[in-house]
């Protein structure tokens, strides 16, 4: 079925677009020649890695014509998949490991990324990148997983709680092995409070097991995994194209059901009525401009909503923006003054959490304005104050939220 939507693409420049023809999971599309000419291929490279899709590309250019890319490009790409390819089996290895060990201490734990998300997503570990595994636990059982983690050689990273925030604004805590190089995080919530979301028990119901490993590991049901993952994309604005092909991917397979309407209301991102829900038509939306994922007729009735159609543009400014800022020439990319280059970031950093403001409930909206007053242990971090100072922190909070803003790097 066509898609007929609408979306300036006009700020497409010709190395993302190649990017995005390379991506889509569509293996029987040949791709125009006219689209390998006047590329900047150094500036392919890093975009491929900024967003996290150069498997697929390097999957997809072995299965078309690849004369017009040069030998230097494929072979940079073979090596990124090659070592791609070793990390997702050495995480392979530990997510059956922990897995494992955590059955024989009696804690539950699903993953939420990782190795079986590739494998069940792209049915192949390799064409997905992660950098480290992201476990759900339920929150009672923090403390215990923790001391089974120290007890496997992993560090707790450790940030500065002078301000007791974590309970609240957290969700996730990180533990790094520093002998195997692997990073954990511990989940126990799905995404930050104050979102309405299903209980670690309801979602360990609908679990699903994989044998990747020797050892059964669990994983999020269908639903459940597509509505964390349009959640988690929709979060971050889909700055990663990564994010948006493992959409592409599930939406190819038909994996969404009329039951993830049902679910998704308990996620309190059911803003506009029946037939207009604002996540997963923002993603579907997005996935159809930019990776032409085709969408049956039922598929259509998430994107009819004008807030969902907004929302994709605003994420495509957020594809585009910030993914020119990770590239390294940025500013010769953009030929502007060094003055011009610190408005450019304010304004990047603005439209970004004002877009971020946007997907938010009304309850999430009151409750985000009062965590910007309130101070945290990053503004500790930015400008270390005595004790005796610290009420200071609150009338600062604004300049040094403003002052991260400006020089945060994206990562």
């Amino acid at each position: 079925m066509n898609n007929n939507y609408e979306g300036d693409l006009s700020m497409l420049h010709n190395e993302l677009i190649l990017l995005l023809e390379l991506t889509n999971g569509n293996d029987t599309v040949t791709i125009k020649e006219e689209l390998f000419l006047n590329i900047d291929w150094n500036k392919f490279l890093q975009l491929a890695r900024h967003h996290r899709v150069f498997p697929l590309i390097y999957s997809k250019i072995n299965k078309i014509n690849n004369e017009f890319i040069p030998s230097h490009v494929v072979q940079t790409l073979y090596q990124d998949y090659k070592i791609n390819t070793i990390k997702m089996l050495q995480l392979s290895g530990e997510m059956g490991e922990v897995s494992e060990y955590f059955t024989e201490n009696s804690v539950n734990l699903l993953y939420l990324k990782g190795p079986v998300i590739a494998n069940e997503i792209y049915g192949d570990i390799s064409l997905r990148t992660s950098k480290d595994l992201d476990i759900l636990i339920e929150k009672k059982n923090y403390n215990r997983v923790e001391k089974l983690l120290l007890n496997l050689g992993y560090e707790k990273e450790e940030h500065s709680i002078t301000f007791i925030d974590w309970k609240w604004r957290k969700h996730h805590e990180a533990f790094f092995h520093p002998e195997k190089k692997i990073q954990i995080e511990i989940h126990w919530r799905l995404h930050p409070a104050p979102t309405k979301e299903p209980s670690f028990n309801e979602l360990w119901k609908r679990k699903r097991e994989s044998k990747l490993t020797g050892y059964p590991v669990y994983y999020l049901g269908n639903e459940d995994l597509f509505l964390y993952l349009v959640a988690h994309g929709s979060r971050h604005g889909w700055f990663r194209l990564r994010w948006l092909a493992d959409i592409d991917q599930m939406v190819r397979k038909d994996e969404i059901t009329n039951q993830d309407k049902i679910i998704l209301k308990k996620f309190q991102y059911y803003h506009l009525g029946k037939q207009n829900v604002l996540l997963i038509g923002q993603a579907l939306i997005l996935a159809s401009l930019l990776l032409k994922t085709p969408l049956s007729k039922d598929k259509h009735t998430y994107t009819t909503g004008k807030k969902s159609r907004k929302l994709a543009n605003l994420a495509i400014t957020n594809i585009v923006e910030i993914g020119n800022t990770e590239l390294h020439n940025i500013k010769e990319d953009l030929n502007i003054a060094q003055g011009n280059y610190f408005y450019s970031k304010i304004r990047k950093s603005f439209s970004f959490n004002l877009y971020k403001f946007s997907i938010k409930s009304k309850i999430q909206k009151g409750i985000f304005i009062l965590t910007l007053l309130t101070p945290s242990s990053k503004d500790i971090d930015t400008i270390r104050l005595p004790k005796p100072l610290f009420f200071l922190y609150f009338p600062l909070r604004p300049f040094l939220l403003f002052w991260r803003k400006i020089n945060k790097n994206v990562n």
